[in-house]
């Protein structure tokens, strides 16, 4: 794992930073998910900060609970959820610990491992949407709930790893609100995206899910 440069683990201390510091940084940095399957590597190219209790989109905002206490972890970990009853989503923890921040992986480009990516996306029409959305990406990876809290600094046996790879160049580099956020925190600039990749998924605003009327 360590043939070259781009090749590198990135250290704990790239993700002892500021959220808005890690989430552009992390753009055409790969990620490589091990597993029994096999491997499969990715090179993220949209993600999106969350800031804990200063951030009224993020999950800590309202402080720590059982669901969220991986976020006011050690730097460098992955914390994973589940939502809407049907998906799974994985954020990198970010910041000094006992402060809540994390970046969530909303998209990428998968690298090596297609085949293995496509079983488990075989909705998918053509190789860019595999990874295309925090649902998509965690589906082609199989990322779920047991990966809550990984370190994925470790040096070994950790089941993902982040490698330096090729960060996108800062000219390249966008970033808008986030999406499918409501209330507050829906005006934050900060999704960030490489500008004109395949692989990134598209804005969509908050729509508030409608409540069932009962019947007469």
């Amino acid at each position: 794992m360590t043939d070259g440069p781009d090749r590198t683990p990135l250290p704990r201390d790239f993700f002892d930073r500021p959220v808005l510091e890690v989430a552009p940084d992390l753009l055409g940095r790969t990620l490589v998910r091990h597993s029994p399957d096999g491997p499969i590597e990715l090179r993220l190219t949209e993600v999106e900060a969350y800031a804990g209790e200063i951030d009224p989109g993020s999950h800590a905002y309202r402080g720590r609970t059982a669901r969220n206490a991986t976020m006011f972890g050690p730097p460098g970990h992955a914390y994973v959820y589940f939502i809407y009853g049907m998906w799974f989503s994985i954020n990198l923890v970010c910041g000094p610990e006992g402060k809540a921040g994390a970046v969530l992986l909303r998209a990428g480009e998968i690298l090596t491992g297609t085949p293995l990516a496509a079983a488990r996306r075989p909705k998918a029409r053509n190789t860019d949407e595999l990874a295309k959305g925090p649902a998509r990406l965690a589906t082609a990876l199989d990322i779920d709930r047991s990966l809550d809290g990984i370190d994925v600094c470790a040096r070994n046996g950790s089941p993902i790893t982040i490698l330096h790879g090729t960060p996108a160049p800062g000219d390249q580099v966008r970033n808008g609100p986030r999406t499918g956020v409501g209330g507050d925190g829906a005006d934050h600039p900060w999704r960030y995206w490489i500008d004109g990749d395949p692989t990134v998924s598209p804005y969509r605003p908050h729509v508030p899910r409608r409540r069932s009327t009962p019947s007469a």
